[in-house]
């Protein structure tokens, strides 16, 4: 009886209505998913290796929070997400920082950064061995700095220093999707802000990655802070944070097009040129002159090696399509290279011909034009899962959230006029 009477009680104005126990209980499934996925991981690294610390602390913390969550209340609780977090993220993290074991990442980022300083270039000119090389863009060595600054230490680390770009970005990120809710957001499920940024650094892809040392998170975070910006209609902004990424990493550059297109559609012209001159003079005004100082390395480095078309095998492989074709179809890595440059101008043409129009389907389009370059590149990482996977849940979060701001605005100004393609105007 109380319950019912519970149950007709009305909301008050202005209320949100408690929908946590509605529907089907998707957190503690998914987290003893995601327990089985760290369990695997550990079992099959090799012994002594940060990845298979990280799987078998990951997968305790896993599984404890599921219990935790199924003995909740409401979904994706709080509670639930700090024991995922300390499990998956701040045990094994703490561990591999004691005992001085990181991925191979973070010491050809601080070595980059070394050679930056004393010739001017973070490329070796001469690589033999995989350590050798350096496959990122010159700006991923700023992560390093502190190593040359403050020496082999905690503060020197640039596994330190990803965290940190990985979390001022996707806190940022947050505060611009919240601006204008008084800080007080929430999506229909009850999931504040903080909470989902909890769950989002519990993340396996997002977790393993931060604990053993790898690039990709601050990518991924600058990429999901210009989405933002997108959604809060400030272009310049958003093309600032695409320079940024676009100057780490290569896999941040096809978010540049995407973002651009979905702010011409939506804003018109004049916004979307404000956001391709700040992502396209900042990312050429930090890698054209690191790439002139030694173009030769810069090629053989950041151009040949992370396609695996260099004279030293990539250690970025998997048993994805791309390495198949490399290794089963005679001139595979040319097929491979085609395919990837076929798939990446059909997802350019579906901009035109079927463009998106907010920041959600933005981010689904760039994820599907990254699964496939994922899946087709001779040389690529399980671990690259991370860009994917934030692309489809984080992006629709931040929306959630700032639900009562205004959104991307779009209707074009009169005195910007800009036809809409005519497969668009079927829809």
């Amino acid at each position: 009886m109380a319950e019912t009477i519970q149950r007709r009680r009305p909301a008050g104005i202005g209320a949100v209505p408690d929908t946590s126990r509605a529907g089907r209980r998707w957190d503690w499934p998914l987290l003893l998913g995601c327990a089985v996925v760290a369990l695997a991981v550990g079992l099959s690294s090799p012994p002594h290796t940060s990845q298979r610390v990280w799987g078998i602390t990951a997968a305790a913390g896993y599984g404890c929070a599921a219990v935790v969550a199924a003995l909740s209340a409401k979904r994706w609780g709080r509670n639930a997400a700090v024991v995922a977090l300390i499990g998956a993220f701040v045990v094994p993290l703490v561990y591999l920082t004691v005992i001085g074991r990181a991925q191979m990442e973070v010491g050809v980022v601080e070595r980059g950064a070394d050679l930056l300083f004393s010739s001017g270039t973070p490329y070796n000119s001469d690589p033999h061995a995989v350590p050798d090389f350096n496959p990122y863009l010159p700006g991923m060595a700023i992560f390093g700095i502190p190593r040359v600054l403050f020496g082999d230490t905690f503060v020197g680390s640039a596994r330190l220093w990803f965290l940190i770009g990985f979390l001022a970005a996707v806190i940022g990120a947050l505060r611009v999707a919240l601006k204008g809710t008084g800080g007080t957001g929430a999506t229909p499920a009850g999931t504040s802000g903080p909470t989902g940024l909890l769950w989002l650094v519990a993340c396996p892809v997002v977790a393993l990655p931060l604990t053993i040392g790898g690039v990709d998170p601050p990518v991924i975070g600058l990429v999901c802070l210009a989405l933002a910006f997108t959604h809060r209609d400030r272009p310049g902004l958003a093309g600032l944070a695409l320079g940024v990424a676009a100057a780490l990493k290569w896999t941040a550059w096809p978010a540049v097009p995407v973002v651009i297109a979905l702010l011409w559609v939506c804003r018109g012209r004049r916004d979307a040129l404000r956001c391709a001159a700040g992502a396209a003079g900042l990312a050429v005004l930090t890698v054209v002159p690191v790439a002139l100082v030694d173009t030769g390395a810069f090629y053989q480095n950041v151009v040949l090696y992370p396609l695996g078309l260099g004279p030293t095998q990539s250690s970025a492989e998997s048993p994805l399509l791309g390495h198949l074709i490399v290794s089963v179809v005679p001139q595979g890595k040319a097929v491979a290279v085609a395919l990837i440059l076929i798939s990446a101008l059909a997802v350019g043409a579906s901009l035109l011909l079927r463009p998106v129009r907010d920041v959600v389907a933005a981010a689904d389009r760039l994820a599907l034009g990254l699964i496939l370059a994922i899946v087709l590149s001779p040389a690529t990482r399980i671990g690259y899962a991370i860009y994917p996977v934030v692309l489809l849940l984080w992006p629709r979060f931040m929306v959630a959230l700032s639900r009562h701001a205004a959104p991307l605005p779009t209707a074009r100004a009169a005195s910007d006029p800009l036809p809409a393609p005519a497969a668009a105007t079927t829809d």
